[in-house]
């Protein structure tokens, strides 16, 4: 029948889309439901239009550093207009991309709403279309892929409006430049957002609730990043809670409170980046006992959620909360299904991380704290961007990369990196650690000269006091 598939996937987002793609690979015949733009939110409002946002920031900071670089440049200023317009083309463009590509691969696009109702050998999929009718489809096997949105605290006033209180969504489409911006939460998401405005001019105040930014980051990695933010300007609240939002006419006022002490602040518009919950509403799961824990679908490593020929992946898992994350889960979870060779359980102990602010922070496996808190005896390696010639050269001398071995095995429990382009770096350690390599295979591996991927190899060196530069 035109309405059965071997594989219905529900959501195209970097998990939804890359699964369908690898299933019509295998020969199935695949459909993906889409309620929005293909690409999900990474595609048109997360990932992508975010970075083409800070690309813009980095060219306005470069122009207007352009003297220290043997140029002249008379004036250089934002056009916030011009700005989103670019990210938004950039988004549009990519979601187009994914179209071409389901196309390309055979994949039965549906435009509309799902939601699950029992059936075999796997819950059937009623999509509502645009008009409000409902169709029924059937498949083999169904991957929910819903993806994640902003969470909100209504308890606290922490609750987006869409004017005055933002989430990632409004931040990335102003209609202006707030002159003071509060940004709530210091993870990723937060912290680009408060770069971004941070250099376009704003007077941004980011406050966070732990005792440092960028909490999931090593500790030492967390200290730099908020020395260089504080000196670019940002003004850091850390151990703080933001008690409660009070909406005014031209402004909203914020109750701070920091080590027993409270304080208001100010400002034209929030941010609020306190986490993300799952996409789990009006899907019927409830009546199919599927079981989620805080917003989140429980699966195990291939995807399976106790109910026969349904899966799960990507943000509506729980963390990391990454689309690459996403990608490599719905891979698994296919190959899974077609019984493939090379199918191996979802694990998280290898997924990257990455901050696309100024200057950037990238990271791989156990922080040292929590190397240490596992037993580990290790060996920590570390070292300067002052120290690379190609920093220097790009006026970019900030930063520093460190290592964690295992001190008895050699083994590359993590890898921590803040500084210009260190989001490509890392990549680096990531195939160190999938392939098993020791300090030794690192030591004996040639990095090319003048790159900045010298410094990689310099911080294992120094972990077994053999560094050169340093």
């Amino acid at each position: 029948m035109a309405n059965d598939f071997d594989l219905i996937v529900i959501g195209s987002g970097p998990g939804g889309y890359v699964a369908a793609i690898r299933a019509s690979q295998l020969g199935m015949k695949t459909a993906i439901v889409e309620r929005d733009a293909l690409g999900g939110i990474c595609l048109n409002w997360g990932c992508i239009p975010t970075k083409a946002l800070l690309r813009s920031a980095e060219v306005l900071r470069n122009a207007k550093h352009a003297e220290a670089y043997g140029l002249k440049i008379e004036s250089a200023e934002p056009d916030l207009e011009a700005i989103v317009k670019r990210s938004r083309g950039v988004a549009a463009q990519l979601s187009g991309g994914v179209k071409h590509l389901m196309k390309k691969n055979k994949i039965t696009v549906i435009e509309g709403t799902a939601r699950l109702e029992k059936g075999s050998p796997a819950p059937k999929v009623i999509v509502k279309d645009k008009d409000g009718k409902d169709a029924p489809y059937q498949a083999a096997h169904v991957i929910l892929a819903t993806g994640a949105r902003a969470r909100a605290i209504p308890q606290a006033g922490l609750e987006p409006d869409g004017d005055k209180i933002w989430t990632y969504r409004e931040a990335m489409v102003p209609d202006a430049l707030p002159k003071k911006l509060l940004v709530i939460g210091s993870g990723a998401i937060g912290i680009e957002f408060a770069s971004f405005y941070n250099e376009l001019g704003s007077e941004v105040t980011v406050v966070e609730v732990l005792d440092r930014i960028l909490p999931v980051e090593d500790e030492e990695i967390s200290k730099a990043a908020r020395k260089q933010f504080e000196k670019q300007g940002l003004k850091i609240l850390t151990g703080a809670q933001v008690k409660g939002l009070e909406k005014l006419k031209t402004k909203v006022k914020a109750t701070v409170e920091t080590g027993g002490k409270s304080e208001t602040i100010d400002a034209d518009r929030v941010i609020l980046a306190v986490g993300i919950v799952g996409n789990v509403e009006n899907l019927g799961l409830e009546a199919l006992g599927v079981e989620v824990d805080r917003t989140h679908v429980k699966v195990d490593g291939f995807g399976r959620t106790g109910v026969p020929g349904l899966y799960a992946i990507g943000d509506l898992t729980g963390p990391p909360w990454l689309a690459h994350k996403a990608s490599h889960e719905g891979v698994i979870c296919v190959e899974g299904i077609a019984g493939a060779n090379e199918a191996h359980p979802f694990d998280a102990w290898n997924v990257p991380g990455c901050t696309y602010a100024h200057p950037q922070v990238a990271s791989v496996g156990l922080t040292e704290a929590a190397a240490k808190a596992a037993g580990h005896e290790v060996k920590v390696g570390k070292f300067p961007f002052i120290g690379n010639g190609k920093a220097i050269a790009l006026g970019e001398a900030d930063g520093m990369v460190k290592t964690v071995f295992d001190a008895k095995t050699g083994e590359l429990l993590g890898a921590h990196m803040i500084g210009a382009e260190v989001t490509e770096l890392i990549q680096g350690y990531v195939i160190a650690r999938e392939a098993e390599l020791t300090e030794e295979d690192l030591m004996h591996t040639i990095f090319p000269h003048p790159t900045l991927s010298e410094m990689m190899h310099e911080s294992v060196l120094d972990a077994y006091g053999r560094v050169v530069h340093m």
